[in-house]
């Protein structure tokens, strides 16, 4: 999930839309320091949520290749998680804490 060049192109694309750390991120408690070193309670949420889909979504390319032998492109998995990250913020904009991620997570 966070070794192979394939998902470190999508992590790549991912984390630059959420203050990404200075160096790629390479084991998953450094992923877990990161999440929570944000300096604002909004970007711990939104990189939660980018963390989760990210994982899910190339977890889901990984089942996709072993079962159906067939591959996206980084581009096309980051479009995806770019449409979920989108989705899961838009269906919750009413509660406080949603307020203001759509703005962080398109700049």
């Amino acid at each position: 999930m966070l070794s192979c060049e394939y998902s470190y192109e999508v992590w790549y694309a991912v984390l630059r839309r959420c203050q990404p750390p200075p160096s790629m991120i390479t084991s998953w408690s450094e992923l877990l320091s990161w999440i929570w070193s944000s300096p604002s309670k909004k970007l711990t949420l939104l990189r939660k949520i980018a963390v989760q889909t990210v994982i899910f979504h190339l977890w889901k390319q990984r089942n996709n290749l072993i079962h159906n032998q067939a591959s996206l492109s980084t581009a096309t998995v980051f479009h995806g998680i770019d449409r979920e990250v989108r989705n899961i913020i838009s269906a919750r904009r009413l509660r406080k804490p949603f307020k203001d991620l759509m703005q962080m997570w398109l700049r």
